[in-house]
């Protein structure tokens, strides 16, 4: 049993990012399970040992302390390719030689059940020569998930019940790289994690996530999706918007201590201004208490003591 922190090593944490990390490691520390950090690092164009090493200090500035070893998804390439196999043997995965406008394209037209952007199918029935055309011309399949457009349902500690149809989810790109879905749940299962904390931006993508537990005969962890910190343009926190990483904000004078006091304030688990340490905030937390509505910057910042 097990909570965690998956970012991405592609730059620094934001108060978004931190702020999911809080509520992911209270999470953990009030149900008593270990808190793991696992850097999803598929990439290896975009992240870097560097953003790890920034990531992780300022985890720790803010008091949430991991247990055992930071696991890293570049590491772990032949574990997701077991899954994929296993996949392939319940006929389960075909080639797609789609580029991203062809399936902008091909999904602008209504498609059944499946939600606006949905894979359509296009290389699903593809026949043997067509498949030949494509390879000729130089184009590297991607790997798929063949579905039958399931809606499938989960349970989320805050949102309660949310069911959504799957389209056929990428499992592999074509440049080899395995794709965030399929390795999200390969992992979560072999680190045994039981608790899944994250923005709720990602709420999409969970029903494909279980169906592929249920296809891979792995277990569903609970969830529990943070609403996101925006700009105060509405739109989710980025780089542009300021003052929004750790770095950003103790060159203007904010420490650690403000930065988490501020976090806090903004999940109702302090008042404004309030000095707290993350141990402090452990029997405070209840997920049903967490704001519904995104926060936006500037009412974060006004926390601050």
């Amino acid at each position: 049993m097990a909570g965690r922190f998956a970012p991405s090593p592609t730059g620094e944490l934001h108060l978004g990012n931190l702020r999911t990390a809080l509520v992911a490691w209270l999470s953990a520390r009030a149900a008593g399970v270990p808190f793991l950090v696992r850097m999803e690092d598929l990439d290896r164009v975009t992240s870097s040992v560097e953003h790890e090493h920034t990531q992780l200090a300022d985890l720790a500035a803010l008091g949430l302390h991991h247990d055992g070893v930071v696991v890293r998804q570049s590491e772990r390439f032949h574990r997701y390719e077991a899954a994929i196999a296993h996949l392939r043997d319940q006929s389960l995965v075909y080639e797609c030689y789609c580029t991203r406008a062809e399936i902008r394209s091909a999904a602008s037209a209504p498609h059944g059940p499946l939600p606006e952007g949905a894979y359509p199918g296009t290389c699903r029935d593809l026949a043997d020569d067509e498949r030949a055309e494509r390879r000729a011309a130089g184009r590297r399949p991607a790997l798929r998930l063949r579905t039958h457009g399931e809606t499938v349902a989960f349970v989320d500690e805050r949102l309660g019940e949310i069911a959504g149809a799957v389209d056929d989810v990428v499992l592999r790109r074509g440049d080899g790289v395995p794709a965030y879905n399929l390795a999200v749940v390969v992992d979560d299962a072999l680190q045994g994690v039981t608790q899944v904390v994250r923005a709720d931006d990602l709420v999409p993508s969970t029903p494909r996530q279980v169906l592929l537990q249920r296809l891979l005969g792995l277990p569903t962890p609970t969830y529990l999706h943070v609403p996101l910190v925006v700009g105060d343009d509405g739109v989710r926190l980025a780089k542009r918007h300021g003052a929004v990483t750790m770095r950003d904000l103790a060159a203007a004078g904010t420490g650690p201590a403000e930065v988490l006091s501020m976090l806090a304030a903004s999940l109702g688990l302090a008042r404004p201004g309030e000095r707290v340490a993350a141990d402090d905030l452990v029997e405070r937390f209840d997920p049903a208490t967490i704001p519904p509505e995104p926060v936006r910057l500037a009412d974060l910042q006004r926390s601050e003591p």
